[in-house]
């Protein structure tokens, strides 16, 4: 992982992840206009919409510049296609923070959750200097648990019937690591 503060990327061996801009909001509203990323995460709307997209990525830089949170783009190193999106929460009166992702349907099952999702780990460490990260996911949606897993992240625990969404309660599930220098 190569972070650059200058140009808030951050790169990977096949990923830049960067602030996404007003151009990315039309594939942004493409890639998230999609049931299955909607019934899996826990604020995203549906349908999502160009305008949704927008506002969202309008709270980014200053977000980012605040040091709230730090949203990423996911894009392939070599053609800049935008795969999806990666965030990283600060409590900072903790030192920690979550970590949340989102990939388009159609890039699932080639590892870009992984790779970003270990690139934020390492961010949240090594620059932030987070002395915790954890991430949480529905219980119906285990290929977001396993990404955590294969990151070194480790269960924490089960909260039952913790969300009410499109009429049905939903466990989520809790994974968390510890900055192993601290």
């Amino acid at each position: 992982m190569i972070y650059s503060p200058t140009e808030k990327t951050i790169e990977t061996t096949r990923l830049i992840l960067r602030l996404f801009t007003q151009a990315d909001a039309q594939e942004v509203s493409v890639l998230c206009n999609n049931y299955a990323i909607y019934k899996s995460t826990l604020s995203l709307p549906y349908p999502y919409t160009l305008e949704c997209a927008l506002s969202w990525i309008s709270t980014h830089q200053q977000n980012f510049e605040e040091n709230r949170s730090y949203e990423f783009a996911i894009t392939d190193k070599q053609s800049g296609q935008l795969y999806g999106a990666i965030g990283l929460s600060n409590q900072s009166q903790h030192q920690r923070g979550e970590i949340a992702y989102w990939i388009g349907e159609p890039y699932w099952g080639n590892g870009y959750g992984t790779e970003a999702a270990q690139a934020m780990i390492e961010f949240a460490f090594q620059e932030k200097q987070y002395h915790r990260i954890y991430a949480r996911y529905f219980h119906s949606n285990p290929a977001s648990g396993k990404i955590m897993e294969k990151c070194g992240m480790r269960y924490e625990g089960t909260l039952k019937d913790h969300i009410y969404k499109n009429g049905t309660f939903e466990d989520i599930v809790f994974y968390g690591l510890l900055n192993p220098s601290h």
